[in-house]
């Protein structure tokens, strides 16, 4: 495999550029004529921390890759315009694996409206991916970030939690588990598919995002490190303490039944586990209406499950009142 034939090759599939790309992959830069504000966010995926490939296909690696740093787009509020992706590849990895992988991003790429507009190859220990990602919007303001939560507004998640954290624990089984009784009336392979989609694919909540800042969201935050580490980074953001009801928590379905097969608390699971690449929200009390009629229009749902405070630090309460030690993933930890 040589260099200049992949990237020939990737070029050949990238297809038609978004508008605001005037010179997009095969020459030394790329150039935009963005407009407005711009968001840039940078993420990486590497073989045997994000991902293991005796796990996940190519192209649900390739998928992986970009939604994770999507999902950073997703929580500014932000409309995806372009991707540049850094490859790396092991030695094991020819070709042929190169474009499935590509194949992985572009079909999400075409999904969200997002183009990819340049980016490089190279050799590696491992398989690894680092994607950039540029968002925009019509002004700064129109961002969302995670230093505008005030005392007073409702704290509210997108979705549902701990689905990706179940579906990581059914891969790394060793053996079949029979979860009885059958998750939501579905056989155990249909539901244990869901929570292994929610794991392998992640869908990072970009229509859900934009919705939520045009609503008046305060502050917000992708829960890609686990609502415990994350709800902490918006609370130390914003100089402000949260409550959350773990009670309130909207859990994937499935998630109770694997966890209690696993021998863990299914609160726990979903408040420590990552990568479900749902939304925390702030907003103003008499807001929440509004934001939860948009984000139905926009495909998914938000669930009030907590509050902001003054003072600071995450405060995780079960339904008796004692509290719920939710961690979060730390990438050096």
């Amino acid at each position: 495999m040589g260099e200049f034939e992949l990237l020939e090759k990737i070029r050949e599939r990238l297809g038609t550029a978004g508008p605001r790309v005037v010179l997009g992959s095969g020459d030394d830069a790329a150039v935009t004529v963005p407009g407005g504000a711009t968001a840039t966010s940078v993420d990486a995926v590497v073989d045997g921390v994000h991902f293991r490939r005796d796990r996940a296909t190519l192209p649900q690696i390739g998928h992986k890759a970009l939604a994770t740093a999507l999902s950073d787009l997703a929580a500014m509020g932000a409309e995806p315009g372009e991707a540049y992706v850094v490859l790396g590849v092991p030695p094991d990895l020819d070709e042929a694996g190169c474009l499935e992988l590509l194949d992985g991003m572009l079909e999400l790429a075409a999904t969200t409206g997002t183009t990819l507009a340049g980016g490089d190859v190279s050799r590696a220990p491992v398989l690894t991916v680092a994607t950039t990602v540029v968002g925009h919007a019509a002004t700064p303001r129109d961002f969302v970030t995670r230093t505008g939560a005030r005392p007073g507004d409702v704290l509210a998640v997108t979705g549902e939690l701990g689905g990706a954290a179940a579906g990581l624990l059914l891969l790394e089984q060793s053996r079949e588990w029979s979860l009885d009784p059958p998750i939501g009336g579905q056989s155990d392979q249909a539901a244990a598919d869901a929570l292994t989609a929610r794991q392998l694919k992640p869908l990072p909540r970009i229509a859900a995002g934009r919705a939520l800042a045009k609503a008046g969201a305060t502050a917000m935050i992708d829960l890609s490190d686990g609502l415990g580490g994350d709800a902490r980074h918006l609370a130390a953001a914003s100089g402000v303490s949260l409550r959350i009801d773990a009670a309130a928590l909207p859990l994937a379905a499935g998630v109770a039944e694997v966890a209690e097969a696993a021998g863990l608390d299914p609160l726990v699971l979903a408040a420590s586990g990552g990568e479900d690449y749902e939304l925390l929200v702030a907003l103003h009390p008499e807001r929440l209406e509004r934001a939860v009629a948009a984000v139905g229009d926009a495909g998914a749902t938000l669930t009030p499950i907590g509050e902001v405070l003054d003072g600071e630090g995450v405060e995780v309460r079960r339904p008796g009142g004692e509290p719920l030690k939710a961690t979060g993933f730390d990438q050096l930890g």
